[in-house]
């Protein structure tokens, strides 16, 4: 008793379907084969050890009830070759009474379809929404001129005859292969390969009539023409019903009056055409790859059968995604009304309506900020969820709090929530205050937190740090938000944080993500992003898995999310902006933070209060005063410039900074950090060594400052110039950089346009943004507040000359502590 396993001699191109139809017979000792099906395990245990094991993995391929006929894909033939390596089981259907053979472990013909494709290189998950999300990797079927004899066909329904082209033909020898494969046959006499036989012959043009036309550029005779072109091809047809929260779309092959079981059983046994009473329909391999390509898309199934009919369920996020197969796949698709509306504006931002906004929104947002509010304003409408990943800079917070305020509704008391890291949580309430006065909010963080459900419903803005979120989930969840706009999408990156489980559990009408981070090396980290974005709406990755079949998941998610990805580069927008931006940053201190500077502020207050009592003179106690600022303008930076006993978690400073890196560099920028603290800047080498980031550095003991001047400037690879006021304030060109932080206020204005235009000056080509970090509640901010009105008296407090001090008063320097 031998197995037998019969294989299609059209492998080449089912192989890479993972659609591979396959027959199962046993043939017995005396040269009779029956079917599987009709032995039971006892009496195949007579087949050889390796058969055995064979038979064992298609018993549970099939279900437990071995079948005759099976669909396999390249893994399953793949284990039944190396199972029953150099053994005589394996038969092509056109050939079944030989034995493919075998060279060394491989089976010819066989094993160099089953192997995976090299891994393709690693592409960036999006690049910017004016391009396309992701390169397609599709092999193109160029036209060639070729003047040369070409390929002729002729036949009919019934037979086929074939004249090869001439040999300089591009295509030549593996038009030849093609037609010896397939059983083909040489007439000497006029040169035509012949195939008689009306089976083989609809199969040959179901299977190959595309790669005629297409690919080998096929000559068709008239009578081929005549007799041929007047056989139907099989339909297939998509009809598309809205349901609640989505569409239910069916998928089905027709062909004239075929019954769904002569459709079936053709596609079980890898015909392409289905016979019908005198009636025959064509199924073209076209067709059928276009269809199962579907079919796996909608299901999320990689290993997902061919199916003549189905039925499947289609959120609204999906509509954008799978509109372009399905008209491929029916050029007569006609989606809902809906579906179109959903649909259209996105594949065409211009077209987008802009909400009404109030008259100070309406001035301040620049074009291509009010498309991303649009953008946004399109998805919330249709109860889409979307991530905003401009570039730093191009003013993501605005664009979210225009959003807020287009879709308040106070009939509705549901606030929106925004959700950020506790460093940015006064920079958010400060822009609302700022852009949106018309929207009621409320900070919900530290010590001022929600206490009931109706106190939240109060407002019309709720903005909290996704620490108090996790503290607050239980309150959170209860309440039903207009909008949930989470800030700094990376801090959800993993999916099984507290970050991220707190965030999708919120009950709420939109979700909008923001982060300027593009995501470019882990399919993981959007998978996250798309828990939140579209909760229930799309399938991970299956745990086991591998090689082509991951690949295919991961190109499956990026095609899913890439119409919710809304991305410009500053090169993009760039005539809509000034050659320099300039921004503040906002940001609490740390509880120990805080707990320092509070301490620090106290002993400069009873030192000065002492020196006062004790009859000391001016010019001393002014000293002591500026002394006491340095104390408290270090404390801001570094609370640890005080106590090195901290941790560096207690620097909120430090935190924002590291946040602003990691976007400036993913995004393929450069930063030039200046700072007056030399102590500082030990502090930041300190970090970017930690983790292994290159930087080059100067200060006032840098003794060949232009050798680093050169080295950032000739070298891409380094992302950070570490600068001291002192040593580069001028004098320096560094326009390789595009980025500016200012780390400790320059409180003389010009002084900090002048570190800035280190980078703004002859030379950029590209737009400078330059950021300054102030410590809110501190005397950073109080300095700011002041800068206008005083901005004379500034410059003579942080002069470091005794002429500067001695035009300060006592009083001025006390309204600064």
């Amino acid at each position: 008793m031998r197995l037998r396993i019969i294989l299609p001699p059209n492998l080449e191109s089912s192989a890479p379907r993972d659609a591979i139809p396959t027959k199962i017979e046993i043939a017995l000792t005396n040269g009779s084969i029956v079917q599987p099906d009709k032995l039971g395990p006892q009496q195949l245990g007579e087949l050889d050890e390796a058969a055995r094991v064979a038979a064992f993995s298609l018993f549970q391929w099939c279900g437990g009830q071995l079948s005759s006929f099976l669909q396999l894909d390249r893994e399953k033939l793949a284990a039944l070759v190396k199972t029953l390596n150099g053994q005589s089981d394996f038969y092509w259907a056109n050939k079944p009474k030989e034995p493919i053979p075998w060279i060394g472990s491989e089976l010819v013909g066989v094993t160099e379809h089953l192997s995976e494709p090299e891994e393709a290189e690693e592409q960036p998950i999006y690049a910017s929404r004016e391009s396309s999300f992701v390169e397609e990797a599709r092999e193109e079927r160029r036209p060639f001129h070729f003047d040369g004899k070409p390929l002729q066909v002729d036949g009919s329904s019934h037979y086929l005859a074939i004249s090869l082209p001439s040999r300089e033909h591009p295509y030549y020898d593996e038009i030849r292969e093609l037609v010896q494969s397939h059983r083909f046959k040489l007439e000497p006499g006029n040169r035509k390969w012949w195939l008689r036989d009306r089976h083989l012959t609809l199969n040959f043009l179901g299977e190959y009539w595309g790669d005629l036309e297409d690919k080998y550029q096929a000559e068709f005779t008239p009578n081929f023409e005549n007799r041929v072109g007047s056989i139907p091809e099989a339909k297939i047809k998509t009809e598309v019903v809205e349901e609640r929260n989505g569409y239910n779309l069916t998928v089905s092959i027709n062909a004239g009056q075929a019954s769904q079981q002569e459709i079936s059983q053709s596609l079980n046994t890898g015909k392409h055409y289905i016979e019908t009473g005198e009636k025959v329909f064509l199924i073209k391999r076209s067709r059928l790859d276009s269809l199962n390509t579907i079919q796996k898309q909608l299901t999320g199934d990689f290993n997902a059968p061919l199916l003549h009919n189905g039925s499947y369920k289609i959120p609204y996020s999906r509509s954008l995604e799978i509109e372009e197969p399905l008209s491929e796949l029916n050029p007569n698709f006609k989606p809902p009304s809906t579906w179109r509306e959903r649909s259209e504006a996105l594949k065409s931002l211009d077209k987008l309506e802009v909400p009404s906004l109030s008259a100070s929104l309406e001035s301040t947002l620049r074009p291509y900020q009010k498309t991303g509010v649009a953008w946004l304003y399109h998805l919330f409408r249709h109860k889409l969820g979307g991530i905003l990943a401009d570039e730093m800079g191009l003013g993501k917070t605005l664009q979210a709090l225009a959003l807020a305020s287009a879709i308040k509704d106070p009939s509705k008391k549901s606030p929106t929530l925004i959700v950020c890291p506790a460093s940015l949580v006064e920079n958010w309430r400060r822009e609302a205050s700022k852009f949106t006065p018309e929207l009621k909010t409320f900070l919900n963080h530290g010590s001022n937190r929600l206490k009931t459900l109706e106190q939240a419903k109060g407002y019309d803005l709720i903005v909290t740090s996704y620490g108090t979120l996790i503290r607050d989930k239980k309150l959170m969840r209860e309440l039903n938000f207009r909008c949930v706009i989470a800030d700094e999408a990376q801090h959800i990156k993993n999916r099984r944080t507290q970050n991220a489980k707190a965030l999708v559990a919120l009950q709420t009408e939109g979700r909008i993500l923001l982060t300027g981070t593009p995501i470019e090396n882990s399919i993981q980290d959007l998978m996250s992003l798309l828990d939140f974005i579209m909760p229930g709406g799309w399938k991970p990755i299956p745990s086991g898995a591998r090689g082509d079949e991951r690949r295919w998941h991961e190109r499956r998610i990026l095609d899913q999310a890439a119409p919710y990805i809304l991305r410009r580069t500053k090169d993009k927008v760039a005539t809509e902006l000034p050659e320099k931006i300039e921004q503040v940053l906002f940001m609490e201190m740390t509880p120990a933070q805080k707990k320092t500077y509070d301490t620090a502020r106290k002993l400069a207050e009873a030192e000065i209060s002492q020196l006062e009592k004790s009859g000391a003179s001016e010019g001393a106690m002014r000293m002591k005063t500026l002394t006491q600022l340095l104390r408290l303008r270090q404390t801001c930076c570094d609370p640890r410039l005080l106590d090195n006993s901290l941790e560096a978690s207690a620097s909120s400073k430090l935190g924002s900074f590291l946040e602003l890196l990691e976007e400036s560099t993913d995004g393929g920028h450069r930063i030039l950090v200046f700072s007056q603290f030399v102590s500082l800047l030990s502090i930041l080498k300190e970090e970017l060594e930690s983790q292994s980031i290159p930087y080059c550095y100067i200060d006032g003991s840098t003794r060949n400052r232009m050798a680093e001047v050169d080295r950032f400037n000739e070298s891409d690879d380094i992302p950070v110039f570490l600068i001291s006021l002192k040593a580069g304030g001028t004098g320096l060109n560094l326009t390789a950089a595009d980025t500016v932080v200012h780390f400790d206020p320059w409180w003389n204005p010009a002084a900090e346009a002048q570190a800035t235009d280190r980078a703004h000056r002859i030379g950029q080509t590209r737009v400078v943004t330059s950021y300054k970090l102030i410590v809110s509640d501190s005397v950073e901010e109080k300095v700011l507040q002041l800068q206008n009105k005083k901005r004379k008296l500034l410059e003579d407090v942080f002069e470091a000359s005794e002429a500067a001090n001695a035009r300060v008063t006592l009083q001025d320097l006390k309204e600064l502590i």
